[in-house]
This record gives structure tokens, C-alpha cells and sequence, in this order.
């Protein structure tokens, strides 16, 4: 028996209150208002969700982006979403300059994207503190110019050209309103100042202004996505630069220039002007004074294609070529050069000479100005001028760059025997060193004519040309240029195994009135390799050198120019591809030989031929003295009058 007692809330023992305890169910209705309301609210309800969702993914999306662009990559764009969903692939940037190579497809000149800075002047509120601020992250602006440039009232103003990546967050960084950037282009120069006066440059808008980017401009500027292909090699260009700035830095001289031309093809493998430039800094270079002297201080001017001078020595191997091709002059045959000559008031004479006849062979070897000038007389002024202007001593060069300078050579009217006679040792006409060393190619290659040219051309190619002289008149002369090397004023300049042949000149420098300038002068050297089969042409030049102590007071040609033609062709050959052929020296130099004084051939002629005409004697002093003196500012003036 349970003894707890009953519940508050339980009814009493034993007796029911109301109906009898059965389970009960109430029904209650709702009228149809309140079911519609309720309806209404259960849908406002999933909206409101699902507008939650889609802003919780939204404001997601925006924190993730934010992230993305501050935190994680902030300098790079994002533009590949379209192209993803488009199935393509990012679309290359299509420079607006076609690339320039050297032969061997080393960049020389190449169109990069980049990124420039400009501003708003009218959205900026204080100058001058941007302008610091700008100076902060890109310390090459200049505080004042940069303000200058942010006042007024001016829609539009370059900063800076050029940014790199990290330049470009930096100024974003600073967040500064009205600064903005601008997807741009830039031309680069990777070898620098090696082909600086061959290429030329670009302004700031990518247009061509000198070398070949100005002569190709259009063929550049096409966006074909072609190459150029220049005929130089990098390699040689430096060595050839290397060597010109070594002579000019031992002798002290203002400037030089060095050429190498393939004397089968025509192409120039390096071409060389000193002091030259950095195409990665123009305005330097611009800011050359107006009136400056273009040769002597302005490094935009190029002394191998523009400069023009008196070859002096070096064309007596024209004037020994023209001899020998016209018939006036055999290997055995000579001039009197004990005597100097005498033509009104001027007197031709030699340096250091022999005062006695000498031989053709001896007359290059020894340089001899006095026999040289008898040569050119035996030929006479109208051949002698024929002869010049076929060799293209008379016309500009055609070379694939806008600077090339006339010769100056004088009028069918005005070459008179004075002419002929100065003409013959390189004296009283001026030709650029592009003019020399191509005459000399005719010479050296079998007497063909050849076209300089700055584009590459297939291995192996025999360029077309025009006939000069006869392939014996030039195998007469490549035994007569080594015999200069060996035994002659090119000496300095002989490298083993390689058979260097050529011929030195050292001219007085002409001054603005048609004068010579006292200790002014030009040493040069041109010439061919190897001789026994010539393949290139070489030619260096050094402007107004001065003697040191090493060459014993000496600032000549022997001394100067052709130590450093033999260091060019001992450091170049190599990279060509040929080796010296030391094994063969004998036998290549005996084929080569030739006496400074040969001996008449056993069966002479009977008679005087067209190939060998008798010898016109040189005019007796008295009769040069005869004749009339002409005036010397006049007789300059007529010498070198361009045509």
C-alpha cells in the first residue's frame, strides 16, 4: 500500500467531476485571411534567404577580389577571363617595329612593350608635393621639371617613358589622383654602341631617324613580324672597335674607322666609327652643340661613310692598277724618282725616298709620291679621270644608309695635269674610307667591281659587278700589295699564316680654307687577306694621331694604321672561321713572291704591243717650270671642287 499523498491538482478519491475522463480532440478553424497571410509570409521568408545567399556570395566574391589585387598579386592584370571562356589563347603583343640582326641573328635592335606614366596638370592640386612625392619611388625625375610640367592648365603631360613593373606599383601605391599609365613601346639596343652609327636610332615615337632604321623605316614599321637581317656580325664589330679605339687612345687622336667587307659578296661584316654613341641614350648625343665641329667632336658623325678625306699612299694601288691595266707600266719597269717635281710655284717631293729609279715593286713598297706622279702623267689626265670614276671614285655609294657623302673630285673641265700629277700619290682629291676600301676589293678580287651592301646575303653568294681591270692586272697587284706587308710600311701589320697584302697612306688634313693644317693628319691602311685567294677587305683609320714615345716621334701610317689592321685580322679571323695556314707559309709566300726589282723577261717583244706601250717620260723641270703658275688658292679650290 502506497502511502504518498495524492496530487494538488488530482481530482478526489472516488469521484469524477464533469463527464466522464475520456480523450478529447478540439477543432479549431481558421478562416481564409489568415491562411493566404500565412502563405504571404513563408515566401517573403525564402526570398529574404536566398537574397542573403546571393549577397553573402557577392560581398564574398568582392573581399576575394580585393585580396587578390592588394594582397596576393597586386601589379598584374587580370584579363584572361573572356579569353578563357572564348577557348583562346592570350593574344602576343604585336611590336610596332620589326626586329634588326646581325647575320648570325644576334639581336641588335628589338621593339619592347612598356609602360609610361603621364598625368592630368588640371586634376592636380598641389604640384610641387607630387612632384616629390613622384621623386620618392622614381628617383631619375627631376623635382623641378616634373613640377613645371604638373602646372598650368594643360590636359596632358609625360613623366616618365619608361616603367618597370615595379616602378608602376610603387607610383600606384602613392595613390595619387590625375596620375595615369599608358601601355607603350620601347626600342632596344642590345649590343649598345657596337653598330650605333650602322643602325642609327629612333625618336621617341619610333620612327626611324638615321642608319638603316631610317633607310628600312617603312619595311620596319609594316609589322610583319620579319626580321632584319644585316650583313655585320656582332663579334667582328667589336673586335674592329676594339682595335680603332686602342690606336686612337696610344696616338692620342681625335677619331678613326674601321671597315670589313667580303670582297666576293660585297657584304660589310663590321663598319666602325669612333667616338660613337649609346643608342640607349640619345639626348646625350643630341645635345651636341649646333655648331660644334661635326668631325672632330660630334660622335653622330660617321667618318666611314660621310667623312671624306685625302686617301694619300693608299691609292697608289689604283694609280699602279691603272698603269698596269692601260699598258704604260710593266712589273719591270719604273721611274725616276731622284729629282723632285716642279710644276710653277708647288714642288712634289718624297719622304725619306731613295733619290734614284725604282722599280713598280719598289714604288708601292717604298711609297714613293714622285714616281707615283709619273705614273699617273704617262697615263694622262682624261684616261687617268676615266679610270677613277670607273673604279666609282666620282659618285656617292649606294649603301643601304641615308649618310653617304660625294667625293670630291674635280670637274671633267678642271682635271688638269696638276691633277693627274697629285691624284697618282692620293693627294688633291678626297673620297670617304667606304669609297677606298671598295676600289681596293676591285683590285684584290680579281677586278670586279662589287656593291657595298649592309644586308645578308646566303653563304657562298658571288655578288654581280662590274669589270675594272683584268684578273692578271689584279693578280699582278695582290704579289705587289704582300710585298708592301713584307717588305714595305705595312710590316706592323703581318699576321702569320693569314698573308695580309695592302698598302699604308698618310694624308695632311685639310683645313676649312682649302689649306693643309699643319701636324693634322690622317694615318690609314687598307688591304686584302689571305692574298693567295683574298676573301675580305680591310681598312682602318685614325684621325689626327700624335707620335708617342714608343714610335720614336713617328705619327705615320706604318706605325699607326697597320699594328692595328694585324690586331683586327688576328682577332677576327678566328670568328670567320679560318685558321692560318702555317703548314703552307713557304709554298703560299713563294707563290706570292715578288722581287723590288724584277728582271726582264728572257723573250722581251720585238716590238711595243697594246698591252705594253712605251713608257711616256716624266716632263723635265724645265719644261714644268715653263709652263704657267697658277694661283694656289685657286689651284685647291680646283683639286678638290666637288663634281
Amino acid at each position: 500500500m502506497n502511502n504518498f499523498p495524492p496530487a494538488p491538482d488530482a481530482p478526489p478519491a472516488g469521484r469524477t467531476i464533469g463527464h466522464a475522463a475520456t480523450a478529447r480532440t478540439d477543432v479549431v478553424r481558421i478562416g481564409q485571411p489568415e491562411l493566404l497571410r500565412r502563405a504571404v509570409m513563408e515566401r517573403t521568408r525564402s526570398r529574404l534567404l536566398v537574397a542573403a545567399c546571393g549577397f553573402a556570395v557577392l560581398f564574398g566574391a568582392v573581399a576575394a577580389r580585393l585580396a587578390d589585387a592588394t594582397l596576393i598579386s597586386p601589379a598584374e592584370p587580370r584579363r584572361l577571363a573572356a579569353m578563357v571562356r572564348q577557348n583562346m589563347p592570350p593574344a602576343e603583343h604585336l611590336p610596332g617595329r620589326a626586329a634588326i640582326t646581325d647575320r648570325n641573328g644576334e639581336l641588335l635592335a628589338v621593339t619592347l612593350p612598356i609602360v609610361a606614366l603621364y598625368a592630368n596638370p588640371s586634376e592636380i592640386h598641389d604640384a610641387a608635393f607630387v612632384a616629390r612625392r613622384l621623386a620618392q619611388v622614381l628617383p631619375q625625375l627631376d623635382v623641378e621639371r616634373v613640377t613645371a610640367r604638373l602646372s598650368g592648365e594643360r590636359q596632358f603631360a609625360y613623366l616618365a617613358r619608361a616603367l618597370t613593373p615595379r616602378e608602376q606599383q610603387a607610383v600606384n601605391s602613392l595613390g595619387i589622383p590625375g596620375l595615369y599609365f599608358e601601355e607603350s613601346e620601347r626600342r632596344i639596343y642590345p649590343q649598345g654602341r657596337a653598330a650605333a652609327h650602322i643602325l642609327g636610332g629612333v625618336d621617341v615615337d619610333g620612327n626611324g631617324t638615321a642608319g638603316v632604321e631610317r633607310y628600312f623605316d617603312e619595311r620596319l614599321r609594316a609589322r610583319r613580324g620579319e626580321d632584319l637581317r644585316l650583313s655585320i656580325d656582332a663579334r667582328v664589330q667589336l673586335a674592329i672597335r676594339d682595335a680603332v679605339q686602342h690606336a686612337i687612345t696610344d696616338y692620342n687622336g681625335v677619331g678613326g674607322a674601321g671597315i670589313l667587307m667580303d670582297v666576293r659578296s660585297g657584304e660589310i661584316l663590321g663598319m666602325v666609327s669612333l667616338p660613337d654613341f649609346d643608342l640607349a641614350e640619345p639626348a646625350r648625343v643630341d645635345a651636341v652643340a649646333p655648331g660644334a665641329d661635326q668631325q672632330g667632336t660630334n660622335p653622330r658623325f660617321n667618318r666611314a661613310t660621310v667623312g671624306v678625306y685625302e686617301p694619300g699612299s693608299t691609292f697608289k694601288l689604283l694609280t699602279a692598277a691603272m698603269a698596269l691595266e692601260l699598258g704604260t707600266v710593266n712589273v719591270w719597269g719604273g721611274y725616276d724618282a731622284s729629282r723632285p717635281i716642279r710644276y710653277g710655284r708647288f714642288t712634289i717631293n718624297d719622304y725619306r725616298g731613295k733619290n734614284r729609279w725604282l722599280a713598280l715593286p719598289e714604288i708601292l713598297a717604298y711609297s714613293s709620291n714622285l714616281a707615283s706622279a709619273h705614273m699617273a702623267a704617262a697615263v694622262g689626265p682624261q684616261r687617268h679621270r676615266e679610270f677613277m670614276v670607273r673604279m666609282g671614285m666620282g659618285s656617292r655609294i649606294g649603301l643601304e644608309v641615308p649618310e653617304t657623302a660625294l667625293p670630291l673630285i674635280p670637274r671633267p673641265n678642271a682635271w688638269r695635269d696638276i691633277n693627274t700629277l697629285t691624284i697618282g700619290f692620293g693627294h688633291g682629291i678626297s673620297v670617304t674610307p667606304l669609297h677606298v676600301i671598295t676600289g681596293v676589293s676591285a683590285v684584290a678580287n680579281g677586278g670586279i667591281l662589287r656593291q657595298p651592301t649592309l644586308l645578308a646575303r646566303p653563304p657562298g653568294t658571288v655578288a654581280e659587278g662590274t669589270r675594272v681591270i683584268s684578273e692578271r692586272t689584279s693578280d699582278t697587284m695582290r704579289r705587289l700589295m704582300r710585298l708592301v706587308v713584307t717588305e714595305g710600311s705595312g710590316r706592323s701589320g703581318d699576321v702569320p699564316g693569314y698573308f695580309l697584302g695592302g698598302k699604308t697612306g698618310t694624308a695632311q688634313k685639310i683645313g676649312p680654307n682649302g689649306r693643309y693644317l699643319q701636324n693634322k693628319r690622317i694615318a690609314a691602311f687598307v688591304g686584302a687577306f689571305p692574298m693567295q685567294a683574298p676573301r675580305y677587305a680591310l681598312y682602318v683609320m685614325v684621325d689626327e694621331p700624335q707620335p708617342n714615345a714608343r714610335s720614336h716621334g713617328f705619327a705615320t701610317a706604318g706605325w699607326v694604321a697597320a699594328p692595328a689592321a694585324g690586331e683586327i685580322l688576328r682577332r677576327v679571323a678566328p670568328i670567320l672561321g679560318m685558321a692560318p695556314e702555317t703548314d703552307r707559309m713557304a709554298e703560299i709566300q713563294a707563290a706570292l713572291h715578288m722581287p723590288l726589282q724584277p728582271g726582264r723577261p728572257q723573250r722581251a717583244p720585238a716590238a711595243p704591243t697594246r698591252a705594253a706601250p712605251r713608257v711616256a717620260p716624266a716632263p723635265a723641270p724645265s719644261q714644268a717650270a715653263a709652263r704657267p703658275a697658277p694661283n694656289p688658292a685657286l689651284l685647291r679650290e680646283v683639286s678638290i671642287a666637288p663634281r
